[in-house]
């Protein structure tokens, strides 16, 4: 349960076993699944540790069903964006999800009912994909450029960044194959949970278990 502290047409993604191209459907093997399965949940558990190491989380992965629902609706958009950049700005493609994360972490806080809706179009700054990070900052995330808060921020993202290109090239897969665009498609999702979880945790969120059961079945109170 998530709690705040203190108040009680390139490619296009469609689900996490196939994914759509103009010309045929390609079906990923089961063992390709697990495999990417493997690799996301090790890449996220390392960004995890980086941020936490960093001060910016505690640990925990703060997340929201909402938050990474809008992925789902951003990734096609996103990817035929970031795709081509990835051989020249490698920073900008995987990097600039987790700025997203933290833009829809932002709208979820400020008022879903009114952000839930909003189009991928309204994360670009006036240069499109190319200045995205900068007008999420500063527009969306309202840190000036310069201060301290905007520079911890792009600190954190680009050290997280580079941590996935490492994880990536550790991988050897072959460049320009299905493989490695499903990789690459897992490595920005990785990104933008993180992003997200950053944004979750500087809104004053947390996660808190609940205990449903506070009787026991002779109706005593559960110590």
């Amino acid at each position: 349960m998530l709690l705040r502290l203190g108040i009680t047409n390139k490619f296009a993604l469609l689900s996490a076993s196939s994914y759509f191209c103009p010309h045929k459907m390609i079906i990923m093997e089961s063992k390709d699944i697990e495999y990417l399965d493997r690799y996301e949940t090790a890449l996220t558990d390392r960004l995890l540790k980086l941020c936490s190491s960093l001060g910016m989380l505690d640990g925990v992965l703060l997340a929201s069903d909402d938050i990474d629902s809008k992925w789902k609706e951003f990734a096609p958009e996103y990817m035929a964006e970031a795709v081509p950049n990835l051989g020249s700005f490698p920073e900008a493609a995987i990097g600039w999800a987790g700025y997203i994360g933290m833009a829809v972490a932002k709208w979820w806080d400020m008022d879903w009912g009114r952000h839930h809706s909003e189009k991928y179009e309204a994360l670009h700054g006036p240069r499109g994909f190319d200045d995205m990070d900068d007008h999420i900052m500063q527009d969306i995330l309202g840190y000036k450029p310069g201060s301290p808060e905007a520079g911890a921020i792009t600190g954190l993202l680009l050290a997280c960044t580079q941590q996935a290109i490492s994880g990536i090239r550790h991988e050897n897969i072959e460049s320009q194959s299905v493989m490695a665009f499903h990789v690459f498609a897992r490595t920005t999702r990785a990104m933008f949970r993180i992003g997200a979880a950053v944004q979750l945790k500087k809104d004053g969120y947390k996660f808190q278990k609940v205990r449903l059961d506070t009787v026991d079945r002779n109706g005593r109170p559960v110590s």
